[in-house]
């Protein structure tokens, strides 16, 4: 006998719910998405060193037999003192700086009153360098991990960063197949951007990083060399200039060197701009010839925007993640032509099967 709940008829069709099912797990998804708007970079920072680690836990764990915890672990100590604390430590060193340039504009200003005595063209005042240099220390506080975002939240991400990768590792399996679930794509098209997600975390990760601390060391000996003052914090400015295509290193030894030529040291100058154009520039062009295909080739173009895209919208792990949003852009597209010209050849073959046809009696 129905009871009194089965009696009740439901005012939607069956399309009609389902309609409203997709809606409720979009709009709760978008309510998650922004409860933890401010942590997001946790998760996504987690999925770029799991995709780093992952040949090494493949390889101790599923090769050679050892314990998937102590592996896990080991993995996280790596992470937290081989590039975690470094870059968290230049990063401070690099806002901090800029902070204390920001307030005190005298040791710039000296350097440009001279480049205005060389070429006698007055292009700058103290105002104008004051608010140039605060807004460079706001922009950059909001998008480099620093004490100025609040001790505790920078711990809570990290913290939240490391857990969310232990269980990435420790649950591999069904971690793997819940995404292979979940998400809507063909196999095919899921192979494709992995190996997409995989040649940029490659290419803008493992290969610019090295590419990028070899760049700012030969920078930092090069201004140290020629005597240009703080070449410690310069080499440090140039590991990050080094994430950006086509300008990187440059924005660093050439002002030095223009500093050096106005300054009468004509020597130091034109040392600066020679080591620079020599083997600072072609070490970069070096390096990743040799890492092309080892770390994943991907296309400057693709980098250049896509570090522009995701700086503004996801912080320093922008450089990875902005080229990694581009190319995902253009698989899709690779796939959505794909898939329509099978479905042409499909109907028109369904077509020419039907006109084949005789008529039915």
């Amino acid at each position: 006998m129905p009871t009194p709940a089965q009696d009740i008829e439901n005012i939607y069709t069956p399309r009609q719910q389902y309609i409203l099912l997709i809606t409720c797990l979009v709009g709760l998804a978008a309510l998650i998405f922004m409860g933890l708007g401010g942590y997001i970079t946790a998760f996504l920072g987690a999925g770029i060193l799991f995709v780093v680690f992952r040949p090494w836990f493949v390889g101790l764990v599923h090769q050679r037999g050892w314990n998937r915890q102590v592996v896990t672990i080991g993995l996280l100590v790596f992470a937290f003192v081989v590039i975690i604390l470094p870059f968290t430590a230049l990063s401070l060193m690099l806002v901090d700086r800029i902070r204390i340039y920001g307030q005190d504009t005298t040791q710039i200003m000296a350097v440009l009153h001279k480049i205005e005595q060389k070429t006698g063209y007055t292009f700058t005042n103290e105002q104008s360098v004051r608010t140039l240099l605060q807004q460079a220390v706001g922009w950059l506080s909001q998008r480099l991990p620093s004490l100025a975002t609040g001790l505790l939240h920078f711990t809570v991400i990290i913290g939240l960063m490391l857990f969310t990768l232990y269980f990435m590792f420790t649950q591999e399996e069904g971690f793997l197949r819940g995404l292979r679930r979940y998400l809507p794509f063909r196999p095919s098209t899921l192979h494709e951007l992995g190996d997409s997600l995989k040649n940029n975390v490659n290419a803008n990760v493992l290969g610019q990083v090295l590419i990028a601390l070899v760049q700012a060391v030969l920078t930092g000996i090069t201004l140290r060399i020629f005597g240009v003052p703080d070449s410690t914090f310069w080499g440090v400015v140039a590991f990050f200039m080094a994430f950006i295509p086509v300008l990187g290193t440059p924005l660093v030894w050439g002002p030095a060197a223009i500093l050096k030529l106005a300054q009468n040291h004509t020597g130091q100058g034109i040392g600066i701009l020679v080591v620079g154009l020599v083997v600072i520039m072609n070490i970069d062009n070096l390096l990743r010839i040799l890492l092309a295909r080892r770390l994943g080739n991907i296309h400057p173009l693709i980098t250049l925007a896509g570090v522009v895209l995701g700086v503004n919208i996801f912080g320093i792990l922008g450089l990875v993640l902005g080229p990694l949003l581009l190319s995902y852009f253009i698989v899709l597209i690779k796939v959505f032509e794909r898939e329509n010209r099978i479905r042409q050849r499909s109907r028109l073959h369904k077509s020419s099967a039907g006109g084949l046809l005789p008529p039915a009696t």
